[in-house]
Parts: C-alpha cells; structure tokens; sequence
C-alpha cells in the first residue's frame, strides 16, 4: 500500500512539474520585448537570401524538357497537378496539351519532383503566391500544344543541355539529404 502511495505522489508531482515546465515557457513570452518583422520595406536582407537550402517554393515547369510521363500527377496526393498528354497520330510523337498546377491547393510536400526523369518540375525560391481569387492561382505553363521531350542517350543539343543539367543537379541535390556540403560547391 506504501508502494502504491509513493506512486502516486510521484505521479502527482511528475504531473505538476510537467506543467509548470511547460507554463515557463508560455510566461517568458510575456517579459520578451516583441518582434515585428515590417516585411517587405524594412527588411535588412531579402528574405530570399535567408531561406534555408532545399526551400520548397511555388512549383515551376521546364516544358523543354518534360517528357510528359505524368509522374508527378500520378505522385501528387492532392490532385493539384494536371497533365494532358497525347501522343499525335501523324507525327507519332508525344504532345502536351495541358500543364497546371494548382498553387492553392499545393502542399509543398515535393513527392511530385521525386519522380521526375529529367527533373523538369522542381520547386523555386518563390514563395509570394497571394491573390485576390483561386483561378488567378492556377499556373498554366502550356498555352499551346508543345512536342514533349525526347531524352536521349546523350544530349548534345547546347539549349536544351544546361536546362537538363540543371534538373538533374536539383534531382541529385534532392536525393542525398544528409550530403549538404555537395550542394554547396
């Protein structure tokens, strides 16, 4: 019975300690002098500049070398991606007649660049996203219909190989999430 009550007691200011641990850190906010960032005119450095490596920004397409594959639809757990590729029966080549992307209802959850080839669909640094209406927030990267790319064994094509190197270096930069000194170099 002793056992029991010691238990008891134990739990009791375990508990308590526990709370008032917690009510420490709640009170110190208020002695704390207040913070107020006056974003965008008095910032001392562009908040661009202070955002952590691997930021997940507003999504962008590089149609140039989209092979319309429709990974990242498919990878997409919202539905905030839509993708409207046809493969052209005279040409018999594949042609994407829609690209969006749904800027509303994107997490930033970046499963939709994982599982792209060329790294086409990567996130940028862009994070002011705010509009007046949710069809102004629907980026449509397709206007007309476009040739999707081909890839190939070697890309020797000089405006279509830096474009691809770069989505291959923010696949590869993404891939490794523990070698952070790559990325810096």
């Amino acid at each position: 019975m002793a056992g029991a009550l010691s238990e008891y007691f134990r739990n009791v200011f375990d508990t308590a300690a526990a709370v008032l641990e917690g009510m420490a850190v709640t009170c110190s906010h208020f002695v704390r002098k207040p913070t107020t960032v006056q974003y965008p005119d008095r910032t001392d450095v562009r908040v661009q500049d202070t955002l952590p490596y691997r930021y997940r920004g507003i999504l962008e397409v590089d149609l140039e070398i989209c092979t319309g594959c429709l990974a990242c639809e498919r990878a997409c757990p919202i539905d905030c991606i839509v993708i409207d590729a046809k493969k052209d029966k005279g040409t018999r080549k594949m042609m994407l007649n829609r690209f969006d992307i749904d800027i509303a209802k994107c997490m930033y959850c970046g499963l939709c660049s994982e599982p792209c080839p060329t790294g086409a669909i990567h996130h940028t640094p862009e994070f002011e996203g705010a509009d007046y209406s949710l069809e102004s927030m629907v980026r449509r990267f397709v206007n007309e219909s476009v040739e999707a790319y081909k890839p190939k064994k070697v890309e020797d094509d000089p405006k279509i190989s830096p474009i691809l190197e770069r989505g291959m270096r923010y696949l590869d930069e993404f891939a490794e999430p523990g070698d952070e000194a790559g990325a810096d170099a």
